[in-house]
């Protein structure tokens, strides 16, 4: 069976890869940039006429749509919702177009749709609130797929917040371990108190595995462990397995005003649907990271 996975050069991408090549998969893995691997194709999704090409000369079984902008602190708001609520109708329109024959389409969304809800285990059936456009192009994206749900077999995930070996040191736990990596005496954070769920890349990919098996559609699911995490947890395992320490200073830039101390997800239905979750146990992740 052939999957297509677009951003599949990516962070996520990467994972999500592997581990449906280690399934027995044939894995195509979509690029915006001239193809340079055997199994790379181009696939721009802004551009619909292209993508319907692709679609019809490989003709993929099933797609896992990660590719879009992932991060919050992009300066140019529009380009959120170019590439991710454009960019995924352009997807969509073209495997309708094409006429494939497709058993499944994974889209990825976020749990930063959620806002600042004010319970502290969210599930699937809060009312999103985004606060940042990021999120609000993300939820425009869930709507706009909901119209889609009889035509096409879709499921929307939600991931909460993951990391492991790649992620970028412009998102937080990486750059906790960079600090670590190179013996800072000093880092600056917000709230180490505050709590969150956290869960490793692989166990985020394998749920895109599952999820893709699994007999299910129409639907959004939360990608989570269940459970939380301090950083102060995160910043006492790194010290553990660097045998360094470092002061923390908390600079009032990075403190929000209100922030929940505890946010989770609840995982009840990606359980249920495919008896499977993230363990949100960091050790390991960490000591990869550092090590890596």
């Amino acid at each position: 069976m052939k999957i297509l996975v677009t951003g599949g050069n990516g962070f996520t991408g990467k994972y999500v890869v592997s581990a449906f090549e280690a399934a027995g998969y044939q894995v195509l893995v979509g690029v915006r940039s001239t193809p340079v691997l055997d199994k790379e194709v181009l696939f721009n999704i802004l551009n619909k006429d292209s993508l319907c090409e692709t679609l019809l000369k490989y003709r993929p079984d099933g797609i896992i749509h990660l590719a879009g902008s992932a991060f919050v602190g992009e300066g140019d708001s529009s380009v959120f919702y170019l590439n991710n609520t454009v960019g995924t109708l352009n997807l969509i329109e073209a495997i309708k177009l094409s006429g494939i024959d497709i058993k499944k389409v994974i889209v990825s969304s976020s749990a930063n749709i959620y806002g600042n809800p004010t319970v502290s285990t969210i599930d699937e059936s809060i009312e999103p609130i985004p606060v940042n456009h990021y999120a609000s192009s993300k939820l425009a994206m869930e709507s706009m797929l909901k119209g889609w749900y009889s035509q096409i077999p879709v499921i929307v995930t939600r991931p909460f917040n993951y990391t492991g070996v790649g992620q970028g040191i412009n998102f937080l736990v990486p750059k906790i371990v960079s600090h670590f990596k190179r013996n800072c005496d000093v880092i600056e954070l917000g709230n180490i108190d505050v709590e969150r769920d956290f869960s490793d890349v692989s166990e985020i990919a394998t749920c895109y595995l599952k999820l893709f098996e699994s007999e299910h559609t129409s639907t959004v699911v939360n990608l989570c462990s269940g459970n939380s995490t301090s950083l102060k947890k995160i910043i006492e395992d790194m010290e553990s397995i660097s045998g360094h320490r470092m002061e923390v200073r908390i600079n009032p830039a990075f403190v929000r005003s209100n922030e929940i101390k505890i946010l989770r997800g609840d995982n009840a239905k990606l359980r249920n649907m495919i008896n499977f979750a993230p363990s949100g146990i960091l050790h390991h992740t960490l000591d990869k990271m550092f090590n890596s």
